[in-house]
């Protein structure tokens, strides 16, 4: 088979290169997927980088979410059929065959194509955990939502709109506008110009959803409401903020952290529950991914790193099967 590798540390389009490598044969409890789709998520300009928090052993295969069909089972494996369309989530899946633990599987919404339902679920659970376990999102609350036209930040909209909030995003440039307000955010403001004062002119936010970090994490504590919440979903700026406990007191606002990997290992019962809620909304159109590019799949290196470089909108997506 065909799978794109890693053998030593850089920029996603000059260390990534395809190479020829065995099927894999799945272990207990895991299962060999056929791959027809692969997502492209910031972890992998991470993995490339050598910067994510976990760094499997050089050389590696990168990519971490898919779609594809079940086409063989590991002792103990159950759960599917051999033919089965299924998503998943795994460390490697940039190939032709992928091996994943069972229980990162889950079946693929009807509704979706293989390039959306392979951007569905890391974002959308990402997203779904941040607003709903987390920030115990109401209908009525007002959202702020940064980098509201990327992967997770397009999702966050979709569902906070589908639970009822007023939703604001915040996006890097005019041409991103667009995408947020598609997905939901009634308004949009600029990253460059005084987002901060507007906020506040409108009320402030109940919940703050923040995958920038840097300068949107401090500014989230200027306008977020007395017992408001902020949830730091990751570091795309590059800067790791602090966090003010003093500032935290005075205003009777809760920063909380939301790494989604950690439910997937832990609660394994709560992620099963969120992706039957989230096909569900899948199903009745109130959500969607919003897949900007389908790439061929040796095309995947340059997509990783369009990513990296933070020009895209909503999510690019490998086309592996074809």
């Amino acid at each position: 088979m065909r799978a794109w590798r890693i053998t030593v540390h850089g920029e996603p389009a000059d260390v990534m290169a395809v190479a020829e490598a065995p099927v894999p044969e799945p272990g207990p409890g895991e299962v060999l997927v056929r791959v027809r789709a692969v997502a492209v998520n910031f972890p992998d300009v991470l993995l490339a980088r050598g910067m994510y928090q976990e760094r499997p052993p050089l050389p590696f295969t990168p990519g971490i979410e898919l779609c594809g069909e079940v086409a063989a089972l590991g002792p103990g494996a159950e759960r599917f059929a051999l033919g089965r369309r299924v998503v998943a989530t795994a460390i490697g899946v940039m190939a032709e065959y992928a091996v994943v633990p069972e229980a990162s599987v889950h079946d693929a919404p009807e509704t979706l194509d293989d390039a959306a339902a392979a951007a569905f679920l890391i974002a959308y659970q990402t997203a779904w955990f941040g607003l709903h376990q987390r920030a115990r999102l109401q209908a009525g609350e007002r959202l702020l939502v940064h980098a509201a036209a990327g992967g997770v930040g397009t999702a966050a909209c979709q569902l906070g709109a589908a639970a009822g909030a007023e939703v604001t995003g915040v996006v890097g440039s005019e041409a991103k506008a667009p995408v947020a307000e598609a997905s939901g955010a009634s308004r949009v403001l600029l990253r460059g110009d005084d987002w901060i004062g507007a906020v506040k002119g409108a009320g402030g936010a109940d919940v703050v959803f923040d995958p920038v970090g840097g300068a949107a994490f401090t500014g989230s504590t200027k306008v977020v409401n007395f017992e408001g919440r902020i949830v730091v979903v990751g570091f795309a700026s590059g800067e790791v903020p602090p966090v003010r406990a003093d500032h935290a007191l005075v205003k009777n606002y809760s920063v909380l952290g939301l790494h989604w990997a950690l439910y997937q290992r832990r609660r394994p019962d709560l992620v099963a529950e969120a992706h039957a809620a989230l096909t569900r909304l899948a199903a009745e159109g109130a959500v969607r991914p919003v897949v900007a590019e389908t790439v061929p799949f040796a095309d995947a290196a340059q997509a990783v790193q369009w990513l990296a470089n933070g020009g895209t909108t909503g999510r690019l997506v490998v086309a592996v099967g074809e």
